[in-house]
């Protein structure tokens, strides 16, 4: 079974450097923490759907972008 955890790390493997960073800011300025401790948050063990933490205008668009890598990866996303 895949794990939130490594669907987090591929899907942000898969991304340009400036959307992966888009991401890690996004959730970095949320939590008050810095884009590396956003980067483990997500890949450890323990991690959640990326989209559960992210927030704000970029939600949207970074959903859409998700959604499309999961299906392209045949990632069932609930």
């Amino acid at each position: 079974m895949t794990t939130a955890a490594q669907i987090n790390s591929k899907f942000l493997a898969s991304t340009t450097p400036e959307m992966k960073r888009t991401i890690l800011t996004n959730i970095a300025n949320h939590y008050g923490i810095s884009i590396y401790e956003a980067y483990e948050e997500l890949v450890c063990e323990e991690a959640e759907s990326i989209m559960d933490y992210i927030t704000g205008a970029n939600r949207s668009a970074i959903s859409l972008i998700f959604k499309k890598f999961c299906f392209q990866n045949r990632i069932s996303i609930n």
